[in-house]
């Protein structure tokens, strides 16, 4: 059962992305974040920008056919079977979320190619073997899988449970495989202390009434989830700040909020 009075991150996240799936209870936690700490907007739109470039990059250089996207979130634009089919037409796709608002809009908007496929699954990040398990009717865990965890392992509050579900998932694909990840964090190198500390009272804020709070952590707890792999350059960085779009004027404003992409070795 869907609760409408209490703010969910996927409904929050698809408010602050222009898109049309929320209610009252959504519009009003977005609507009093940006209010203490206006850059939210902004982060939301470059996570989603960094998607689109990881999954381009993976599917047209890297050559990867499969992906686990775990914790879908609502579909906007440039969703991830969109990006890597435009590249690959023949890629398949399992979407992951724990939402039943999400999987019923997935199912209903989120069509393949017909040279692809794409899937839907309810499980929890929480849980990661029912993911394996129930990904394992599309996917071919003999080959490479790139999963995708955009904005999620910050809803896991014990870091060591988050580590703990990330090895598991890369103890499931084979060599050559890839992860790509975005996480908040109140690092105040990017953006400085003032404005950490705005972040920091609207996260709070948010989280006295959210139905998942929300956890940020530093670089160096977010590098953790790359520990033995190959960091693709240029490393752990700033979503603004992986691979920008060639032709971009100067360096982008940094955000609050890391990102990388690993391969297995």
């Amino acid at each position: 059962m869907i609760d409408n009075t209490v703010p969910h991150s996927a409904r929050v996240w698809n408010y602050l992305l222009g898109g049309k799936d929320h209610y009252q209870a959504d519009r009003r936690a977005a609507d009093a974040y940006k209010e203490t700490f206006p850059q939210i907007t902004d982060i939301a739109r470059t996570d989603r920008a960094f998607l689109g470039r990881a999954v381009h990059y993976l599917a047209a250089e890297a050559g990867i056919r499969q992906f686990l996207d775990i914790g879908t979130g609502l579909p906007t634009m440039n969703n991830t079977h969109e990006v890597a089919q435009r590249a690959a037409p023949s890629a398949r796709i399992v979407y992951v979320d724990n939402d039943p608002m999400v999987l019923t809009h997935a199912r209903a908007l989120l069509t393949s190619t017909p040279e692809g496929t794409c899937d839907y699954i309810h499980a929890d990040l929480r849980n990661p073997e029912a993911i394996v398990e129930g990904a394992a009717d599309s996917l071919d865990f003999t080959r490479p899988v790139a999963l995708t965890l955009l904005g999620i392992l910050h809803f896991l509050r014990d870091y060591d449970e988050a580590r703990r579900a990330v090895r598991h998932l890369l103890q499931a694909v084979p060599p050559g495989s890839y992860v790509a990840l975005t996480h908040a964090t109140l690092d105040p190198s990017l953006g400085g202390t003032e404005v950490a500390a705005q972040n920091r009272r609207a996260q709070d804020e948010y989280n006295a009434s959210a139905a998942v709070p929300l956890t940020p952590r530093t670089r160096e707890e977010i590098a953790g989830f790359f520990e033995g792999l190959e960091v693709i350059e240029p490393g752990v960085v700033t979503m603004s700040r992986w691979r920008p779009e060639a032709g971009a004027e100067g360096v982008p404003p940094a955000v609050f909020g890391y990102c990388g992409v690993g391969r297995t070795g």
